[in-house]
């Protein structure tokens, strides 16, 4: 069962969330706080999975709560305010939801925090199928070997694509999403549209950008969620 915290200064919200939640059956509501000390007080004596909480309430706002706390829970925020976006991602929210939230909006929440659960705790275990280690890429007609840990991030040049490498940086003429289909998925991620990073080789990442050592790569804003929920699935 999946014990989860309500907190937000409204009643009608709290309702709201409430209604949603009843057609989830391994949900329980722990309880519903109308502001984040009575929460803080709640987690103190309570398993809590899950908690939806609200940005602006009065003694202490919502994200001021959870910077506060030294092991969260996992947290979806529920608010009517698009602003603290970024700041509740690099805070490593499972989602961010605008009032009103409609249904379909809170299912697909629900089905993030699911997936960030099944990752963390290996619920579900898959044979993983065995990867190559290397591709081939055609280069003035001579066939490269490309060593995928060798790959330190992929860079789009128009008809072209640069590889760079621990060694060199090799170019081949096509496009990134060909190259991207030839690529191991759990090893690299496309975080721009002209931008694909080895994850092994990720040393530090911000809102704008992944870093591989002193190279700065930058993140597309389209991309910017997924990519920054994957990064945040290592740390």
């Amino acid at each position: 069962m999946i014990k989860c915290l309500l907190v937000d200064d409204e009643s009608p919200a709290i309702d709201l969330l409430k209604n949603h939640l009843q057609k989830f059956k391994e949900i329980e509501i722990v309880a519903s706080c109308y502001n984040a000390l009575e929460a803080l007080a709640i987690l103190k004596k309570e398993k809590v999975d899950l908690i939806f909480l609200d940005i602006e309430m009065p003694v202490l706002k919502g994200l001021d709560f959870l910077k506060s706390l030294q092991n969260p829970p996992k947290v979806i925020i529920t608010t009517a305010y698009r602003e603290y976006a970024l700041e509740g991602y690099d805070l490593d929210i499972i989602d961010y939801l605008l009032k009103p939230i409609s249904f379909d909006r809170f299912v697909k929440a629900i089905e993030r925090f699911y997936n960030r659960q099944q990752f963390l705790n290996s619920e579900i275990k898959k044979i993983p199928k065995k990867q190559p280690a290397f591709m081939y890429v055609n280069v003035n007609k001579k066939h490269i070997k490309i060593i995928f840990n060798e790959v330190l991030f992929i860079e789009s040049l128009k008809d072209y694509v640069r590889i760079h490498t621990k060694k060199e940086r090799i170019v081949v003429k096509g496009n990134i999403g060909r190259i991207e289909e030839l690529l191991p998925q759990e090893k690299f991620l496309r975080i721009h549209r002209s931008y694909i990073v080895s994850l092994d080789k990720v040393t530090a990442f911000t809102h704008r950008d992944v870093e591989i050592g002193e190279i700065e790569v930058p993140i597309g804003s389209s991309y910017y969620k997924d990519v920054f929920q994957i990064l945040s699935l290592s740390v």
